[in-house]
């Protein structure tokens, strides 16, 4: 519930971050004005000694977050993913926040298991076995299922994780509210909006049948993708709070003596990871949201496995075009295609000059590409982009932020595998086909036969509605003798002709 009582809890937190000297960094970060400043140093200085100490060992923004308990570690992530809310240096620091907590004991999990699942746990899975990973929100068991003798990853929520996070969460909604009252300036950068998000993530997480969900989705997407592995869902032995996948076994992706002791090609596994994530983003529209090291593995036959679908990122259709165009027009460094194509989406206010964000954009480019091959960062790219964007008003899209996070991490384990990776040669043929297959004539011919099936369906109620829109017309007020509107007629009856003359193209190919 929010309200007033949520003031304990950021005293406590403004308590954590003064003893762990968090407290500075994360108001440099967000640049915080001096009042809102004087505010955090009130609720937090005079209580220091209530603070947790957390680990010395961690920087102290993660080391707060850590102490402070797992809404805050979850939100530290969230924020990782938001360098125009954080700044790069701290969106680098919770990039790497250790998402680690001490596990909770086998019989409780297994009680929640039986509890969930409705049946025995001991007539389903043999040798459930102590926690192998634990995160903020689950922990992963390994077991074999009984009936088949397969290995299975078994994720278990934490009890009671439901109700803390809801807690906090009431608590990030006051410190929002405040942040706002205090720093108009910091309303540009929506914190409410931030938390809204941050919520909706956090509770999707907390249902694991949406994270099978995502599994299956992002499954049946990539079952045809050559090199790539996905462990499957065990629909009848998952539930709301647990969750049964196959096993993955692999070597870790981060761990690059094993992987050369096995006797993979490094090169061909960094190409491959680069390439997959494109192919996915674009392709599909729906891509792994945190490919990192810890999420990968190397099967023995070389195939890449993903795991862990908590977040997962979504992009539309015409997005993926807009995306691809800019990557495709900075691979040719064609500037002026790549500002137009920001001003045709709307990305960019129109009253902006389009030579003058070209000549922006040349300025991102040129130093990049004149770069040695193996310095070369579509990571640094997009970064900078967002910067010049930034300059020129564009409003910030949630979306490409997870996508532009995504691809930093993508390319830093390509480069961890492969340290002398062209990004830009490896992305090149990836980004080729899709502009290949989505703009030109092939690409337009479907989309007009979208929009014949679209008109289609609406065809019978076309004159209902051009009717509807005449009798309002008619029956509004004017002071000169009324006109009657056949522009909604016309367009109804263009529409009906060009999706007509699109299938009838489609049929005669």
């Amino acid at each position: 519930m929010r309200g007033p009582h949520n003031i304990w809890r950021l005293i406590r937190t403004g308590a954590t971050l003064e003893r762990t000297g968090a407290m500075s960094v994360v108001l440099d970060a967000f640049q915080a004005p001096p009042g809102l400043r004087l505010v955090a140093r009130i609720l937090g200085w005079p209580f220091k000694w209530l603070g947790l100490k957390g680990d010395p060992s961690m920087p102290p923004a993660t080391r707060a977050l850590t102490a402070l308990g797992p809404a805050y570690i979850k939100f530290g992530q969230i924020l990782s993913t938001r360098p125009d809310v954080v700044g790069d240096d701290l969106a680098l620091q919770l990039r790497v926040l250790q998402d680690k907590l001490p596990p909770f004991p086998k019989a409780e999990a297994k009680r929640e298991s039986e509890r969930e699942l409705e049946v025995p746990v001991d007539q389903v899975f043999a040798n459930f076995s102590e926690p192998v990973a634990a995160a903020s929100i689950a922990q992963v068991h390994k077991a074999t299922l009984i009936e088949t003798g397969e290995d299975v990853a078994i994720k278990v929520l934490r009890p009671g994780i439901e109700r803390a996070f809801r807690k906090d969460i009431d608590a990030f909604y006051l410190a929002a509210t405040m942040v706002e009252m205090l720093s108009p300036s910091s309303r540009r950068l929506k914190p409410m909006d931030v938390i809204t998000h941050f919520e909706g993530v956090v509770m999707g997480e907390l249902d694991l049948r949406l994270e099978s969900s995502a599994a299956a989705e992002y499954a049946a997407n990539t079952g045809k993708d050559d090199g790539f592995q996905l462990p499957m869902v065990q629909w009848d032995l998952s539930a709301k709070r647990v969750m049964t996948l196959g096993w993955a076994e692999g070597i870790p992706a981060g761990d690059v003596v094993a992987i050369d002791a096995a006797g993979h090609d490094r090169r061909i596994l960094g190409e491959r990871i680069l390439q997959l994530f494109l192919s996915h983003a674009l392709r599909d529209g729906y891509f792994h949201g945190d490919m990192h090291q810890g999420n990968l593995k190397i099967a023995a036959n070389g195939d890449i496995i993903a795991y862990d679908f908590g977040i997962m990122g979504r992009i539309d259709e015409y997005t993926r075009r807009v995306y691809a165009e800019i990557l495709f027009g900075f691979i040719r460094k064609d500037y002026k295609r790549v500002a137009e194509v920001h001003f045709e989406a709307g990305y960019v206010p129109a009253d902006k000059d389009v030579d003058e964000f070209a000549r922006a954009l040349r300025a991102v480019g040129e130093p990049i590409f004149g770069m040695d091959a193996t310095r070369i960062s579509m990571a640094r790219l997009l970064t900078y982009l967002f910067e010049v964007t930034e300059r020129f008003g564009m409003e910030t899209r949630t979306e490409l932020i997870l996508l532009q996070r995504t691809m930093v991490v993508v390319e830093g384990v390509a480069r961890t595998l492969n340290p002398h990776i062209n990004i830009w040669e490896v992305a090149r043929p990836v980004v080729e086909d899709y502009i290949k297959e989505s703009i030109g004539p092939k690409a337009l011919l479907a989309d007009l036969a979208k929009t014949a099936r679209v008109l289609a369906r609406f065809g019978p109620r076309l004159p209902q509605m051009a009717e509807a829109a005449l009798i309002r017309q008619a029956g509004s007020p004017s002071p000169e003798m009324p006109k009657r509107n056949w522009s909604p007629v016309f367009w109804a009856m263009s529409g009906l002709l060009v999706g007509g003359v699109a299938v009838f193209a489609a049929l005669s190919l």
